[in-house]
């Protein structure tokens, strides 16, 4: 499995460098683990987080103050469920100033 991502800045209609994104994995019980850790390249995307394949519950957190201070939203956690760890994963943030829109890419 391989959970990848990329920002794509709507305003600029570039993508979003620099941003600091956190994949984490829900353990019943015991709650959120960190298991991978990157930053958007010019390309606005994190194209790996080594993390292990497993089926379960997944969560990208994307540190968007760190590409703008002027952001409505300082930071995007994106919850997402993978049940075939064979899959491709790729988690696509559309950011706007006010808003913002996820996607699974193909």
């Amino acid at each position: 499995m391989m959970i990848a991502t990329q920002v794509l800045d709507t305003v600029t209609g570039s993508p979003a460098s620099r941003i600091g994104v956190e994949l984490d994995y829900f353990i019943t019980g015991h709650g959120w683990r960190q298991v991978g850790r990157g930053v958007s390249d010019d390309q606005g995307r994190v194209r790996d987080f080594g993390e292990p394949a497993a089926a379960g519950i997944y969560r990208l957190m994307f540190d968007i103050a760190s590409y703008s201070e002027e952001a409505f939203f300082p930071s995007i956690a994106i919850t997402f469920e993978i049940t075939d760890p064979a899959e491709h994963y790729p988690v696509t943030l559309l950011l706007s100033r006010f808003g913002y829109t996820v996607y699974r890419g193909s």
